[in-house]
């Protein structure tokens, strides 16, 4: 079952790179108290994701704040070692919060999956964007297939 506008997300823990290494985040630790603009890519260094997706919110961090989000998280079926890498490789410094979904286990607990096996990527995330206020979601935006619309910088902003 997919996640829904007015959902509690469920409890999960990502990896994020920190300058002491690899730790774990759990989704308290991301949501708890906070409005969060969080959005998922279906693979780092990907070509939509690295020319679009993630720049969008890493050049427009400041109107996310603006608008009231104390935080800006990226999450993406990938090890927490290429999070961080591509979020360097990407200047995403402190504005995105870069949340390695190794295993998969956020994306299938939401209900937003997708099999890239077709391109050798295996289970994968759905591209989507969702506002999530103290853990709730407020807003959800979810891609059809081969899109970059709804979970744009730009579309998220709108909505704020």
């Amino acid at each position: 079952m997919t996640i829904s506008k007015g959902d509690r997300l469920p409890e999960a823990t990502f990896m994020a790179m920190t300058a002491d290494g690899p730790a774990p985040m759990s989704t308290q630790d991301v949501f708890a108290g906070k409005t969060v603009a969080l959005f998922a890519v279906p693979g780092a260094f990907t070509p939509t994701c690295s020319a679009k997706h993630l720049p969008g919110f890493v050049d427009k961090a400041n109107a996310f704040k603006a608008k009231g989000v104390d935080q800006i998280a990226c999450t993406s079926v990938n090890d927490v070692f290429v999070m961080g890498a591509w979020g360097k490789d990407q200047k995403a410094g402190d504005d995105v919060l870069m949340l390695a979904d190794g295993n998969g286990a956020f994306a299938e607990a939401i209900g937003l999956t997708m099999d890239g096996s077709g391109f050798g990527m295996g289970k994968r995330s759905q591209r989507y964007s969702m506002i999530v206020k103290d853990g709730v979601v407020t807003e959800l935006n979810i891609e059809e297939p081969g899109d970059f619309k709804v979970s744009s910088a730009d579309f998220m902003l709108d909505q704020l």
